[in-house]
């Protein structure tokens, strides 16, 4: 029989409601009664005592918020009676121990991957086309409709195709909605016939900057387009530049070579200010990006070792359920990635808030911890500048399924990290080379902080919801997964796996945790196509720290 109430910490003064529970309604546990005052929904919780204005809210077995209110037992917790309050954190102050998952079954297991010269090992195969500036994006939006419906890489116009049949009916004056012939059960049409069968496809980003901001947002513009192009799961790249920008092709191979003084992948460059016409630049793009495809269609899949992938952990429309199921699922999945020498990055720095001082005393040594302390602060800084702070980061939807304070949505998306010790720290948008669990600097926001996880080298992004998000990436796959089984069946079409079973009782985190470890190997080696893929969902939004100037 499903659980009624769950308490995450024997330290927390609160429960959390796994079903709806009614007001008046007697709940046991742990040999108490509880009788809540007015109605629990599922995700939501209640006082296990009463508490005072001023007193410490505790879940997961830290400070998560204080009362505002006098609340009794029994009640729900709200917006109106906590707040957010965050525990003060400190240099770390002993060596961390860490005892680490049984993964004998693993280490003979590989994933099928393209091998690039540098020793990086790619879970897909993509060319790059991206401006340096925001006034390139309508040349890239017409090289991607020229290059990708003559090669066969145009996702299948499905919608195009019922604007089509309406219209069709409109001019006969047929009075009834046509259907739409050829769709399959999810949705989407039959792909087409490729030129290319090596090749994942053609990725076109766009973007707003690369001018008219501050120099730190141009630079860091270039180290993000960088870190694409030197990533694993891309052949090569095609880049415009128009030439006047603060975004200048200089910086953008500085950025590269950074990353790797030996780069040699196929990177063609063109300025429109110096290509005499912008129809020259555009067929010399055309010639140079089809003479780097032949070349890209040449690589095949090989066996490598998990060791080889770089695992994002990212959730998003979060719930009251994410730091129950999903989130400690892909925990447990970290760990067993870092203990089998891969790289997994933990990012969103807004919502680690509240739990900075775990995170300290987990690094491998002092110099991470202090790193990590001196980003937060300079991120909290900037967020105060602005008239805002990390106490603002629970979306309308967090709260209403759950996540009433930042510390408390802060506790929970943690567990994405697991346990592993925290082995290095990056800001934004440096790559990750260090094996074991890297925490990075960036916004909670989906794609800003999807993207920056894929510039610093993520192969494979694993992303929990429980409200539901769509988000992809255009160069890796993003693996969603539920935190709830009611979203699993209801938007069927983005979830990949569902993690509601953990709630109910029926499978524990180590479980899910290595189910998800065993799909994400089939997604690397190219086998499973998650459902972002499927949709073609490939979001890019660069992170824009600075002012518009």
């Amino acid at each position: 029989m499903q659980r009624s109430v769950l308490q995450l910490d024997s330290r927390d003064n609160v429960l959390i409601a796994l079903t709806d529970l009614k007001a008046g309604e007697p709940i046991e546990f742990a040999g108490q009664t509880y009788i809540p005052s007015k109605n629990v929904p599922a995700k939501h919780k209640f006082a296990m005592r009463s508490l005072n204005i001023g007193d410490d809210v505790v879940m997961y077995g830290v400070l998560v918020g204080r009362a505002v209110k006098p609340i009794a037992a029994g009640e729900l917790l709200t917006t109106s009676n906590i707040q957010h309050q965050a525990a003060p954190f400190r240099e770390q102050s002993g060596e961390y121990q860490w005892a680490s998952p049984d993964v004998s079954r693993w280490k003979p297991q590989t994933f099928l991957g393209y091998r690039r010269s540098d020793g990086q090992v790619g879970t897909r195969n993509y060319w790059l086309v991206v401006p340096l500036v925001f006034c390139e994006n309508k040349n890239i939006q017409v090289l991607k409709q020229a290059l990708e419906e003559e090669l066969g890489f145009a996702a299948p116009q499905l919608y195009r195709q019922q604007v089509a049949e309406l219209a069709r009916s409109y001019r006969e004056g047929t009075a009834e909605q046509p259907a739409v012939q050829g769709l399959h059960a999810d949705g989407a049409l039959a792909p087409r016939s490729r030129l290319f069968d090596n090749i994942d496809g053609i990725r076109f980003l766009l973007h707003e900057g690369g001018c008219g901001g501050t120099r730190e947002d141009s630079n860091n513009l270039c180290g993000l387009i960088a870190g694409y192009i030197h990533h694993p799961n891309v052949a090569g790249a095609t880049v415009l530049s128009l030439g006047c920008q603060h975004a200048q092709i200089a910086i953008l191979r500085d950025e590269i070579r950074k990353r790797n003084p030996k780069f040699d992948k196929p990177l063609f460059t063109l300025e429109q200010q110096r290509s005499g016409s912008e129809a020259a630049m555009m067929s010399e793009a055309i010639r140079l990006t089809f003479r780097g495809l032949v070349e890209a269609n040449k690589a095949q899949r090989s066996s490598a070792p998990l060791a080889d992938l770089c695992v994002g952990l990212k959730c998003g429309g979060s719930d009251g359920f994410s730091g129950i199921s999903a989130n400690p699922a892909i925990g447990h999945t970290s760990d067993l990635l870092t203990a089998l020498g891969a790289r997994t990055i933990l990012s969103e720095f807004p919502e680690l808030c509240g739990v900075e001082q775990e995170l300290i005393d987990r690094g491998k040594n002092t110099q991470v911890g202090n790193r990590f302390i001196q980003l937060m602060r300079d991120y909290a800084a900037r967020a105060a500048a602005v008239h805002s702070g990390f106490d603002m980061n629970p979306s309308p939807g967090n709260m209403r399924d759950g996540l009433l304070t930042d510390a408390m949505k802060s506790a929970g998306a943690a567990k994405k990290g697991g346990t592993s010790p925290v082995t290095a720290v990056l800001d934004y948008p440096e790559y990750s080379t260090e094996p074991g669990l890297n925490l990075q600097c960036t916004p909670g926001n989906d794609v800003e902080c999807v993207t920056a996880q894929v510039g610093a080298g993520a192969s494979v992004v694993l992303f929990t919801t429980g409200l539901g998000t769509p988000t992809g990436n255009p160069i890796t796959p993003v693996v969603k997964l539920s935190t709830n089984s009611n979203l699993a069946r209801r938007m069927h079409d983005i979830i990949d796996i569902d993690t509601g079973t953990v709630v109910a009782g029926q499978k524990t985190i180590e479980q899910m945790g290595e189910a998800i470890l065993d799909l994400v190997v089939q997604v690397a080696s190219g086998d499973v196509r998650t459902k972002a893929e499927e949709k073609a969902q490939e979001d890019f939004i660069p992170w824009k720290r600075g002012v518009s100037l």
